[in-house]
């Protein structure tokens, strides 16, 4: 009797660390950051936690809307911040280059002067439900900027 209890014991341990323990199913394998924000150092703060994110092994998608958007156009002013020393788009331009998936909102360029052409190498428009659709994934963690 007293192995037996022994042995539920060690199993109930067991499968309880495999509930809790870090990286099981349990933790987002994909993190979406949206960005909106104007303000260069919140889109640069928003690019370097998708650096740390996708250095962590996890999917990174980044959508931009509105001012955010702006940071995807080719020919952007912007300022060389100290920490990165590097602009918003750059960090942006490693993102993708490390496998990020970065877009722009489907009503950014309908309601700009810009076309898809003005978009930096690595960023493309979406259309709402292919996003809709992802964010509903029971797996992304979503982040606004």
């Amino acid at each position: 009797m007293r192995n037996l209890i022994l042995g539920a014991a060690v199993a109930l341990a067991t499968a309880f660390g495999a509930l809790v323990s870090p990286g099981t199913a349990a933790a987002a394998e994909k993190t979406f950051i949206v960005v909106t924000s104007d303000d260069p150092q919140t889109q640069a703060m928003a690019m370097i936690l998708g650096h740390q994110a996708i250095g962590h092994g996890t999917e990174v998608r980044v959508l931009l809307c509105g001012p955010g958007g702006d940071m995807a156009l080719k020919g952007a002013e912007m300022p060389t911040l100290k920490g990165p020393d590097a602009t918003p788009q750059q960090l942006l331009s490693g993102l993708v280059k490390k496998g990020a998936t970065a877009e722009v909102c489907g009503i950014y360029l309908p309601n700009s002067t810009h076309t898809a052409e003005d978009l930096i190498e690595g960023v493309s428009p979406v259309k709402p439900p292919v996003i809709g659709e992802y964010m509903a994934q029971p797996d992304v963690r979503y982040f606004t900027f």
